[in-house]
């Protein structure tokens, strides 16, 4: 738009639903406004710039090259103000609201004393805790479905942001009964060799994959990996099928047991680090304060006690330093 040109935000955000629906109908219905009001806005919009932005027909509206250049720079400001104008609107009433947290499995019990820490200092907070799978593991925190996601190290997405490590654990080789190392105390990754491995799909990055299933044992020798899973429970389905075998974290020991798998510790297996997880567009004041009591808490060795809360110093001195 030309300089000097004021235009209301609530005409923008019809020019952006419209763009979106295509259909002035659903726009109207969508903000609550009548039909004449949507059609008002673009006349108006249309007449400031100059150009036309939609190409209407009795059959179907589609933005022209004009407006789809207006689409494309108003919405990242847009955005930015609707986000601005949460943030404000929360800190004022000070931290309340769901958290959304992403976790795989029984995961998100081994961070209760995390979670009861948190509500106990934000009574008006909540915790949802939403399952998400290897398979897919950023899609729902990237889509803005979650707030934070609990995840193993490394992450390395340019738009994500790692926090506090909060539970650290061993490996354990799932294997089918009777397998040749089914009663060994304890294998070593270079018994991975020659074996078939589970293959954890495309949407996996690779550097997850060669963290949890590498491609070559430490000497180099080559670890096939087939079939194709995308769950957790596919992986044990097919180990006691006989299809493969598969490193698991430590926690499987407590909280799963399958028909036909036996769970075996690798000794010299590097240690699994969860890390919160959270985009890097910024985050709300719930979140921020979850994060924040999180990092106080620390990690957590599987097994193993967290530092009592009674014993922690106030969160603010924390923040602070």
């Amino acid at each position: 738009m030309e300089v000097g040109v004021r235009v209301e935000l609530r005409d923008i955000e019809i020019f952006l639903t419209l763009a979106e629906e295509l259909h002035f109908g659903r726009t109207a219905q969508r903000l609550h406004v009548s039909q004449a009001r949507v059609s008002q806005a673009i006349k108006a919009q249309e007449r400031r710039i100059g150009a036309a932005l939609f190409d209407r027909t009795s059959r179907a509206v589609t933005l022209t090259s004009v407006g789809k250049q207006l689409r494309d720079d108003l919405r990242a400001g847009y955005d930015a103000i609707q986000k601005g104008l949460a943030a404000a609107s929360e800190s004022a009433r000070g931290v309340s609201g769901t958290v959304r947290l992403g976790v795989m499995g029984a995961v998100g019990h081994e961070i209760r004393d995390v979670i009861d820490l948190f509500r106990s200092r934000h009574p008006g907070c909540e915790v949802a805790l939403r399952e998400i799978h290897f398979s897919d593991p950023f899609a729902a925190l990237r889509a803005g479905e979650l707030d934070l996601a609990l995840l193993w190290r490394p992450v390395r997405e340019p738009d994500l942001v790692e926090g506090p490590v909060l539970l650290t654990e061993a490996r354990v080789l799932a294997v089918w009964t009777g397998h040749e190392l089914a009663n060994r105390a304890s294998v070593s990754m270079e018994d991975f060799g020659g074996r078939v491995f589970v293959d954890l799909g495309p949407n996996v990055p690779d550097y997850w994959v060669e963290a949890m299933v590498p491609a070559r044992t430490p000497s180099g020798r080559p670890i096939p990996h087939a079939p194709l899973v995308t769950t957790f429970h596919e992986i044990l389905t097919q180990v006691a099928a006989g299809e493969c075998l598969s490193p698991l974290n430590e926690h499987v020991l407590q909280y799963y047991s399958h028909p036909g798998v036996v769970f075996v510790p690798v000794h010299d297996a590097p240690v699994t680090e969860w890390v919160l997880l959270s985009r890097k567009d910024g985050a709300s004041p719930r979140v921020q304060s979850f994060v924040a009591t999180a990092a106080q808490l620390g990690p957590r060795a599987f097994g193993k006690p967290r530092w009592a809360s009674s014993a922690l110093p106030p969160l603010a001195s924390v923040v602070e330093t």
